[in-house]
């Protein structure tokens, strides 16, 4: 396996381009050391006992670390190897709080360093841009990484593999050298003895056999200094695999944990993990041989990490990293698709499962293994492009809208964002719609965090504020049509509860699927009004928080959807818990429908289709005022910030992609005819 040859950057010309791209260079810097800050900060201020929990065990009295009997025989038992607690040994005269201190910085330390050692091991040729930006990015992708904030707050040697494998095959120059950092990694994490098979069948033997006879000697050192404990993990808990408490919990991404959350146990389990750990490494690594004879020696290490992450019998939050590495490998012969596998792994090993796939029963076994299917994925399925790919360098591009001027000078603000005439990846496009609408969740319920029980006053405050607006403009119409529909209209008033609980969301992503497969290009230009509309309401909502008129109390209304409620304990059933109830201005429910509206009023051809498009927002409006859910002014502050997201998108982008492409051809056919009258003349 050959090293990589690594050249310089391309320098291109001087001037405004050069100037722009050292500001963006300094501003993502900027964004790594500030990534930086807070994780150290985070750490830091967690208290005492959450944090390097894994570290406990070599805890004595007066916080003092030392290790006195078996690394194996506590309650909170080290899950290293005892090579690891070999190597700590040195921390056991140290004080906590310095430990505290040393360990956290070093972990940073060792990020930054994997951060560097990563950007500079990726497969050349590589442009000037990326040459440029390739550290700083990667290292803030491993501070976001839920890997490397368990290994700061936990204590863990789990970054220290990645770095020695790294350095291994890209920094060191030596065989010997290089088989040695390896098997040292190796020493750390036995799985990483993979590396050896994929050092032997690229051609460096000697680095392979230099890698088992470090991961032996240091593994017999660790032996001869600690037996009864190397006894303990490599015999009696079969080389850590019962350490854990509970392998079968989410937190261990292996095929073991997998049968084991699938219900399979005994003899069966274990047979059948067997064979699938073979199967996965003997595809796995002739996948890595493959890519790594193929120049891209950082997808074959990826690669296999990510074998050495399923076929381990625990693999913990911590030693995923390995997965992370694998968004160097380029998928997909479009340029709209080469973003698809690197934000997938990127959003899996930064974000929740819960935050990626919504909380449905028959998603749990995908959402219990998520980093484990990408990993596995990874491994034996994606078929990353080799460099003799025409597609490596130069995917087909994507169509884009030929660049009219907007009514004003100064749009589009963001020339670079041009207008995409084909649809983007379905995959990637309902991921992100997926986690930003978990996001909006999440942010919408804690705008206005403790509201229920001890902010409810200022909500009910500012309910009082709009209904004294509303009674001054003589629009308060709110409690009269709440009533008048309880009364005398029971039909009515169970259709308005029908349309609230129901169109909210159905109508909306039926417009936004019917866009992505007959109108693409308008599908972008609606997307996004509706993502900067949903922005600003997220402000609202964090800004004033705002009592509906149903949680009014002392002003009469019916909640005609929940029934009658103690206002100190409101109850929803299971929406109790899941939702913001003071999150009311703007009215998004107005609001998306109103977006729903212009959408199809601007886009229909048929005026019967653009009138029809206006009967949602109506019924919307409608239903929000007569089940007591929204104040009118909701509804206006819900219409104004829809506005504002078309606005933002037209002043961004330009004008949208049918109106660019009307203007293009509309100048080609005067060009045409301009011409026609010259050669007349």
């Amino acid at each position: 396996m050959a090293n990589v040859e690594h050249r310089g950057p391309v320098t291109g010309p001087a001037g405004a381009g050069s100037g722009r791209t050292s500001v963006l260079r300094a501003g993502l810097w900027l964004i790594a050391a500030v990534l930086a800050a807070r994780q150290l900060v985070a750490v830091l201020r967690t208290p005492r006992g959450e944090r390097l929990t894994d570290l406990e065990t070599w805890i004595g009295p007066n916080g003092v670390l030392h290790v006195t009997g078996s690394l194996y025989d506590a309650p909170d038992r080290f899950t290293g190897t005892p090579f690891a607690g070999l190597v700590l040994k040195p921390l056991s005269r140290a004080a906590e709080q310095a430990l505290g201190w040393g360990w956290t910085f070093g972990s940073l330390a060792l990020v930054v360093a994997l951060g560097l050692v990563t950007a500079r091991a990726l497969p050349q040729p590589v442009s000037r841009r990326t040459s440029l930006f390739a550290a700083p990015v990667a290292i803030s992708l491993l501070m976001l990484s839920l890997p490397v904030r368990n290994a700061f707050t936990t204590g863990q040697t789990s970054i220290i593999p990645v770095l020695l494998v790294l350095l291994g095959c890209f920094a060191v120059r030596g065989e010997k050298a290089s088989g040695a950092l390896i098997g040292a990694a190796a020493a750390l994490q036995p799985t990483v003895l993979l590396f050896a098979p994929l050092l032997w069948f690229t051609g460096r033997r000697r680095a392979a056999v230099s890698s088992g006879v470090t991961f032996v000697a240091a593994t017999a050192l660790a032996w001869a200094a600690m037996p009864h404990d190397s006894w303990t993990y490599w015999i009696h808990h079969l080389a850590g695999a019962g350490l854990a408490t509970n392998p079968a919990a989410n937190a261990n991404q292996s095929l073991h944990g997998m049968l084991l959350r699938f219900g399979l146990e005994g003899p069966l389990e274990i047979g059948l993990f067997a064979l699938l750990a073979v199967a996965v490494a003997a595809l796995g690594l002739r996948r890595a041989v493959t890519y790594a004879r193929d120049g891209q020696l950082l997808l074959a290490v990826a690669i296999t990490g990510c074998v050495a992450v399923a076929v381990s019998p625990t693999t913990w939050q911590h030693q995923l990293l390995w997965v992370l590495l694998a968004v160097v490998g380029r998928v997909g012969k479009r340029a709209s698709d080469r973003y698809m596998w690197p934000v997938l792994v990127i959003l899996a090993l930064t974000l929740p499962s819960t935050m990626l796939l919504p909380n449905m029963t028959f998603l749990e076994p995908v959402r219990d293994n998520v980093v484990l299917i990408a990993a596995l994925a990874a491994a034996c399925a994606v078929p990353f492009l080799p460099r003799t790919s025409p597609y490596y360098a130069t995917p087909t591009p994507a169509e884009h809208a030929a660049p009219v001027p907007g009514r004003w000078s100064w749009v589009p603000l963001v020339p670079v964002w041009r207008r995409v005439l084909s649809r983007p990846n379905l995959i990637l496009e309902l991921l992100l719609i997926r986690v930003g609408y978990s996001a909006y969740q999440q942010v919408r319920l804690a705008a206005t965090g403790g509201t229920i029980s001890g902010g409810r006053a200022t909500a009910e405050e500012h309910g009082r504020q709009i209904h004294s607006i509303e009674r001054f403009l003589h629009i308060d119409i709110e409690h009269w049509v709440n009533h008048a529909v309880v009364q005398h209209a029971a039909w009515l008033k169970d259709f308005f509860n029908f349309y609230y609980t129901s169109f909210h969301f159905v109508v909306p992503l039926s417009v936004l699927a019917f866009l992505y497969v007959r109108r693409p290009a308008e599908y972008r230009w609606a997307r996004s009004a509706l993502g900067f509309a949903t922005l600003l309401a997220l402000v609202g909502f964090w800004l004033y928080p705002l009592a509906p008129p149903r949680l009014m109390p002392g002003l009469g209304f019916i909640d005609t959807v929940h029934g009658v409620q103690d206002f100190s304990k409101p109850n929803y059933g299971t929406l109790t818990q899941l939702t913001n109830q003071y999150a009311a201005m703007p009215s998004l429910h107005f609001g998306w429908s109103l977006w729903c509206g212009i959408v199809i009023v601007v886009l229909a051809r048929s005026w019967w289709v653009k009138a029809f498009g206006l009967v949602h927002p109506l019924c919307t409006v409608s239903a929000i005022v007569a089940t007591g859910n929204h104040w009118v002014l909701d509804a206006v502050g819900g219409a104004t910030v829809v506005g504002a997201g078309f606005f933002l998108t037209y002043v961004l982008q330009g004008p949208r992609a049918r109106t660019v492409s009307a203007a293009a051809r509309q100048g080609d056919r005067a060009g045409r005819e301009d011409s026609a009258g010259l050669r007349a003349g």
